[in-house]
């Protein structure tokens, strides 16, 4: 078997490699920036009251 043929088979294997391990960095980053947002997000949501004076917002009369 030649060398280089050898060679250039090994060099396709460990950018194969890379490839896979780059691609599971990446969705592990997007899933990471996927939960600090909703993280934000819901203390946002949480927070909102925060600034009301007490008893308001507790309940909310919809039969009008």
């Amino acid at each position: 078997m030649d060398m280089a043929l050898v060679a250039s088979a090994l060099a396709m294997q460990a950018g194969n490699t890379q490839s896979q391990i780059g691609a599971t960095i990446m969705k592990s980053n997007a899933e990471m920036e996927k939960s600090t947002v909703l993280t934000l997000l819901g203390a946002a949501q949480q927070s909102s009251q925060a600034n009301l004076a007490a008893g308001i917002g507790g309940q909310v009369d919809i039969a009008a």
